[in-house]
C-alpha cells in the first residue's frame, strides 16, 4: 500500500509540474492535486507528511530548473542540482499540506473532509508565498491565467482558483477511495456553479474598449553584454523610444536596471531621458539603480515630460539573492556584507501621476506578491507597470512563469498591466488576464497597446488577508463540527 502512495505522489508531482509552462498543461491541476489527496487520505500525519515531502520534492525540482540556468555561469556543473535548493526549502510545505488534510480526513466529517483538505492545501500555498522568505512561484491558480476558472481571482485572488482546483481534486480522490461518486458531483457541479457565476459578475467583461495609447520597450540585452556596455543600452533603448513616441505613446515603459549605472549620479544620462520624454510629451519610465542614504537601491525612474523625475524603489527583494536572510547577525559572512553594500530596501507603496494614469509600479519579484500589487491599488494606482529583467532566466521555462503570473494581477486588481522585460515577455495585458500584445523571447522591439481605468473587482478591495483568513476558518470550523464514525475513513498506518 505504502508504495502505491508513493507512486501516486510522485505521478501527482509530475502531473503538476506539467501545468506549467513551458508544456502548459494546465487541465492536469485536479488530477495531480487527486494523486496527493489520494495518498493523503486514510493515512497517519506522519505518513501523510513524508509523502507530501517527497511530492513537494519532486515538484518543485522540476519547476524551479530555471534556477539552475539562472546561476550557471557561477556554479558551472552543478548548475542542473541547483534547483534542488528551492525544493528543499519550499516542500515542507508540501508535507504540512499533507498533515493538515491528514488530520481533516480523520476528523471531519466525511462529506466535508476533502473541503477542508483543499482549504489546508491552499493556506499552505499561502504560507510559502508570504514574507522575506516568501516564494509564490508556482501556485496552482496561476496555470488557469488562460482558463475558464480564471474570473475567480477577480473575487478570491489566485489564492481561490487554487481552491477551487484543489476542491475538485479533493473530491475527486474522495470518490475513488470511497467508491461513491454522488459527493464528488456535487463538489463539481459547485465549483462550476461558482465559476459561472464568477464569470457573469466579472467587471472586466463589460470595459469600455480603452483609449491611451503606451508602449513596452523591450531592448534584448542579453546578461552576458549587459553589465559592461552601458553605451550600447543608451543607444537601443533610445531609438526604440523615439519609435515608441512616433506611435504616440503616452507612457513608455523600459525593463528593471537597463541603464547599468547609478543614474541619479550621472546627470547628462539623465538629461538625455528627460529630453527624450519632452520630445514625446510622454512619461518615460527606466529601470536604472539608485544611491541615496549610503545605500544602493534597485529603482524606477518616472521621467516628466519637462525633464523631471521621481524614483520608485523596490519593496520586496530575491532572498539569498538580492538580500541574505539573517544579515543583522551574519554581517561579518563576506557574501552577506557584498549584498548588503550593494543593494537595500524600501518600504514605500509609490503611486505616480503620468501623462497616461496613475501608475502603480513592481519591479521584477514584487509582481509575483498579490499584496504589494494590492497595496498599490488601495493607493490609488489605475495602471500596474511591471518592469522586470528576465534575461536571468534564459530561454528556460521562467521567463514564461513570470508573465503567466503578471497575467493574475491584471485579473485580481482588474487594471491593464503595461510589462516591460530585458529580452522578454513585454507587452500589455487586458483586466481580463488576455495579451492585447506582446512581444516573443529574445526579439528587439516595442509592443504597443492601449489602457484604460481599472474595471474594478472585489479582490482589489479587500486584497488577499480576508481570503486567507476565510479558508482558515473553514479548516477549523470543519474539523470542529462534532466528530461521526469514521468506517472506511480510519488510518490504515497508525499514528
Amino acid at each position: 500500500m505504502q508504495v502505491r502512495r508513493a507512486i501516486a505522489a510522485a505521478l501527482g508531482a509530475f502531473a503538476l509540474a506539467a501545468a506549467f509552462p513551458k508544456l502548459d498543461a494546465a487541465w492536469l491541476v485536479p488530477f495531480g492535486v487527486a494523486a496527493l489527496f489520494w495518498c493523503w487520505q486514510g493515512a497517519s500525519w506522519g505518513r501523510a507528511a513524508i509523502l507530501g515531502l517527497f511530492a513537494g520534492l519532486i515538484f518543485f525540482s522540476l519547476d524551479y530548473a530555471w534556477v539552475g540556468f539562472t546561476v550557471s555561469h557561477y556554479v558551472g556543473r552543478f548548475g542542473p542540482i541547483v534547483p534542488l535548493g528551492p525544493a528543499i526549502v519550499e516542500a515542507p510545505y508540501f508535507a504540512a499540506a499533507g498533515a493538515l488534510s491528514a488530520a481533516a480526513y480523520r476528523r471531519a466529517r466525511p462529506a466535508l473532509a476533502p473541503l477542508a483538505a483543499a482549504a489546508a492545501f491552499t493556506l499552505c500555498e499561502w504560507a510559502r508565498s508570504v514574507g522575506v522568505l516568501g516564494a509564490p512561484f508556482d501556485q496552482l491558480g496561476y496555470t488557469q491565467a488562460g482558463g475558464p476558472l480564471r474570473a475567480i481571482a477577480a473575487f478570491a485572488g489566485t489564492y481561490g482558483i487554487t481552491f477551487a482546483l484543489c476542491v475538485l481534486g479533493a473530491y475527486l480522490a474522495d470518490a475513488v477511495v470511497r467508491r461513491s461518486w454522488r459527493t464528488c458531483a456535487i463538489a463539481w457541479a459547485g465549483v462550476v456553479v461558482a465559476a459561472l457565476a464568477a464569470w457573469l459578475a466579472w467587471p472586466a467583461r463589460t470595459l469600455p474598449p480603452p483609449t491611451i495609447r503606451v508602449a513596452a520597450v523591450q531592448g534584448n540585452i542579453p546578461q552576458s553584454l549587459k553589465w559592461n556596455n552601458l553605451d550600447l543600452a543608451v543607444r537601443r533603448y533610445t531609438a526604440l523610444t523615439r519609435e515608441a513616441i512616433r506611435g504616440h505613446a503616452r507612457l513608455i515603459v523600459w525593463p528593471e536596471t537597463v541603464m547599468t549605472t547609478v543614474l541619479n549620479l550621472d546627470a547628462p544620462l539623465v538629461a538625455s531621458i528627460g529630453d527624450l520624454a519632452s520630445d514625446g510629451n510622454a512619461t518615460i519610465v527606466a529601470g536604472s539603480q539608485e544611491y541615496a542614504r549610503r545605500k544602493y537601491y534597485d529603482s524606477l525612474y518616472i521621467f516628466a515630460p519637462d525633464g523631471s523625475y521621481v524614483t520608485y524603489r523596490k519593496r520586496q527583494l530575491v532572498p539569498f539573492a538580492e538580500h541574505f536572510p539573517g544579515e543583522k547577525f551574519l554581517w561579518w559572512l563576506p557574501y552577506v556584507g557584498s549584498l548588503n553594500a550593494r543593494i537595500a530596501t524600501s518600504s514605500v507603496d509609490g503611486v505616480y501621476p503620468t501623462t497616461a494614469l496613475r501608475i502603480g509600479p513592481l519591479i521584477c519579484w514584487e509582481s509575483a506578491f498579490a499584496d504589494l500589487a494590492h497595496a498599490q491599488m488601495r493607493n490609488g494606482a489605475q495602471l500596474l507597470v511591471i518592469s522586470t529583467d528576465d534575461a536571468w532566466f534564459g530561454e528556460t521555462s521562467g521567463p514564461y512563469m513570470h508573465a503567466q503570473i503578471s497575467q493574475l494581477r491584471a485579473i485580481e486588481t482588474g487594471a491593464y498591466v503595461v510589462r516591460a522585460a530585458a529580452t522578454g515577455i513585454s507587452g500589455i495585458i487586458a483586466p481580463d488576464g488576455t495579451w492585447t500584445s506582446r512581444t516573443r523571447i529574445d526579439t528587439q522591439g516595442v509592443a504597443f497597446g492601449n489602457v484604460g481605468p481599472p474595471a474594478g473587482t472585489l479582490f482589489a478591495l479587500i486584497g488577499p488577508t480576508p481570503v486567507v483568513a476565510l479558508l482558515a476558518a473553514l479548516y477549523v470550523g470543519l474539523l470542529l463540527l462534532p466528530p461521526v464514525r469514521r468506517g472506511r475513513h480510519e488510518s490504515e498506518d497508525g499514528v
